[in-house]
């Protein structure tokens, strides 16, 4: 699946937005830019696109719930607000083919209820209408449900395959009591919760003997423990009195770590483990369980994570997105995890998120041009000396 181009337009900070995303699509920018709010427009449009759009649908998605005015672009320089949220997804299959899904949505009315109302959705190949459906249409359907994934028309086989695949769409936000196991996730999804739930199980599914030699998934156990330099060890167990507190609430299968500089005995569990080394995990577990969505986002990628130990995470985690032919969108405001990018590689691309003078959101990419090449600068310092965009104006 190869996607081509994403547009917003009217979504809160997106009045008039688009990008190219590759398979690893990083967002730079200040803070209020509207990198999360991007996450957010490809959440509502998986949504709108696999089965209907409410708060219970946004939730799962990991959005923000606002209030139904606040959805809608409501900048100074707009003499009318447009009743519409639009979105449009462009992708390939082959070559040969260009798809696209464009849908209006119009926000609840909140004296009524929470359903967002589908104004029209509309399926294109190769620039030519196949299907669609509009509220000018005397034959409209119920106007809180989308019809593209159910319609049944053999000619529209090839969008249903592009909405399952846009269906477990979530944007992950881990946070450390949930890794832990002491905190419920908010959304407790299969296999991983949008918060870290249920990492240890999902830990659990990826270890595994292979001739010999212990696995991570498709990773060697041993090439785990160099980003947790400290452990020795890692396993999954159930909580005991002699590793948990019994005042502690833990779930059912907690992490075990055995570490290099105590005895082998003293195994402690997820509780006591540096909160760096459940991120670690739980960023490898989303891009190499084989029940992870194969689409999703993760907002502030580096969060918890040394720098040092940033930048090399995300060599790592991009080799695995591109092994196991996924794709993800990533914010950051760390510049060492730019360093660990290779932007040469087409399917590896950065973004910087900043406003223009009317306060929309622009997102332009970035490419590495032989002038900066030549420079011999990193990326980090290219950013942080303003020179790649997507820094505040504060000096």
């Amino acid at each position: 699946m190869n996607l081509k181009k994403i547009t917003f337009g009217n979504f809160k900070s997106l009045y008039n937005a688009e990008f190219e995303p590759g398979r690893v699509n990083v967002f730079i920018g200040a803070n209020g830019a509207g990198k999360s709010t991007i996450l957010e427009a490809i959440g509502l449009l998986s949504a709108a696109m696999t089965d209907r759009v409410n708060d219970l649908s946004l939730q799962r998605k990991g959005m923000r719930l606002s209030a139904p005015s606040m959805y809608k672009s409501r900048f100074k320089s707009i003499a009318r607000v447009n009743p519409a949220v639009t979105l449009s997804l462009e992708w390939e299959e082959t070559e040969e083919k260009l798809y696209k899904y464009d849908v209006h949505l119009t926000t609840p009315n909140e004296k009524e209820n929470d359903y967002w109302k589908y104004h029209s959705e509309a399926f294109f190949i190769n620039g030519e209408k196949k299907w669609g459906r509009s509220n000018a249409s005397q034959n409209q359907s119920n106007n809180h449900i989308g019809f593209f994934l159910l319609n049944s028309d053999p000619e529209l086989e090839c969008g249903r395959r592009i909405a399952k695949y846009f269906e477990n769409y979530g944007i992950f936000q881990p946070n450390t009591l949930t890794l832990r196991g002491t905190l419920p996730d908010s959304v407790p999804l299969t296999p991983i919760g949008l918060n870290g739930g249920r990492l240890a199980e999902a830990i659990e599914d990826m270890i595994c003997e292979e001739d010999g030699d212990r696995m991570f998934g498709s990773m060697y156990m041993d090439d785990i423990l160099e980003l947790i330099d400290w452990a020795s060890d890692i396993s999954v167990n159930v909580p005991s009195k002699t590793r948990v507190n019994s005042s502690v609430p833990m779930t059912r299968q907690v992490i075990e770590f055995t570490d290099n500089f105590l005895k082998d005995t003293a195994k402690f569990t997820g509780y006591d483990a540096s909160e760096g080394a459940l991120y670690v995990l739980f960023m490898l577990s989303l891009a190499m369980h084989p029940k992870a969505p194969s689409i999703f986002a993760v907002d502030s990628f580096d969060h918890a994570l040394n720098p040092r130990l940033a930048k090399k995470m995300i060599q790592v985690f991009c080799e695995q997105i591109l092994n196991n032919d996924k794709h993800v969108f990533l914010t950051t405001h760390n510049p060492l995890v730019l360093d660990g990018l290779d932007i040469t590689n087409d399917d590896i691309r950065l973004f910087t998120v900043e406003r223009d003078k009317n306060g929309y959101a622009k997102i332009k990419r970035i490419k590495v041009s032989q002038e900066l090449i030549d420079e011999g600068q990193s990326l980090s310092r290219l950013w942080i000396n303003g020179r790649l965009g997507g820094v505040p104006d504060l000096i």
